[in-house]
């Protein structure tokens, strides 16, 4: 095997291994987004007591809803929607190899078609974040990432006919995208109830917003962290937070 040929083998191999948990496997290959410290974040960070009624919106690989599952009761359940085909496909797929598959249930279709007799506890989604740009139209990855596909305001107006009484929508953003989606939120009577703001490495500007909403206002609880502590090494903050999933914690 000459170098070349080594080269894209390799490649090869890492394209089609699975993300391993300590309780499930995740294939994201065929996904536009791959299982990131975002989805990571989002899933370990938000909170679940008392939630009955979960509804996921751009599950991708499905990750977050598989995080939620291994963190909610039996009786919970989850609706996984996802526009893009392979997505959906692969979701169903990692979802059906977990131990929560009768727990959670993969739409294939966008949220502003969703419809739905039932109302959730909770919304959550890692949604794209890239506005008014260039894009690839074969570019998957893109796409996932470009608010084309849904904006903020789409987001936001079906939360808000989708939510219970006490429900609440939490989603994660980059910083100036997390202040655009606030600003929008509280436009429509969203109120944040509980705030991340999440930090690669000491001393460096603050990368991401999680933001927990609600339809009342509470008093914010706000809390930071910070990846690495010194060098690749993960801090013990968020050893806590993923010592549930990742399998070398």
């Amino acid at each position: 095997m000459n170098s070349v040929t080594l080269r894209t083998w390799r490649i090869c191999v890492k394209k089609i291994t699975p993300f391993k948990f300590k309780q499930f496997d995740v294939h994201h290959d065929r996904c536009g987004m791959k299982v990131g410290t975002d989805a990571v974040l989002l899933g370990a960070w938000t909170g679940v007591k008392g939630v009955n009624t979960i509804l996921e919106v751009g599950t991708g690989s499905g990750v977050i809803s598989l995080m939620l599952a291994q963190r909610t009761s039996p009786d919970t359940k989850l609706v996984a929607l996802e526009i893009e085909q392979d997505d959906a496909e692969q979701a169903q797929e990692n979802i059906d190899r977990s131990p929560w598959s009768e727990k959670i249930k993969v739409h294939h279709q966008s949220f502003q078609s969703f419809n739905s007799n039932s109302i959730f506890d909770l919304i959550v989604s890692n949604p794209p974040y890239f506005i008014n740009s260039q894009l690839p139209p074969s570019d998957k990855r893109s796409q996932a990432r470009h608010t084309n596909s849904l904006s903020y305001a789409e987001l936001i107006s079906g939360a808000l006919k989708l939510l219970s009484p006490s429900g609440r929508i939490v989603v994660v953003l980059p910083l100036e995208e997390g202040k655009l989606f606030q600003s929008l939120a509280y436009k429509n009577n969203l109120h944040i109830v509980r705030q991340l703001a999440f930090y690669s490495r000491q001393g460096k500007p603050q990368e991401r917003w999680l933001f927990e909403f609600a339809l009342e206002p509470k008093v914010i609880t706000t809390e930071s962290l910070i990846l690495h502590a010194e060098g690749e090494e993960w801090s013990d903050d968020y050893k806590m937070l993923t010592k549930d999933f990742y399998i070398k914690l």
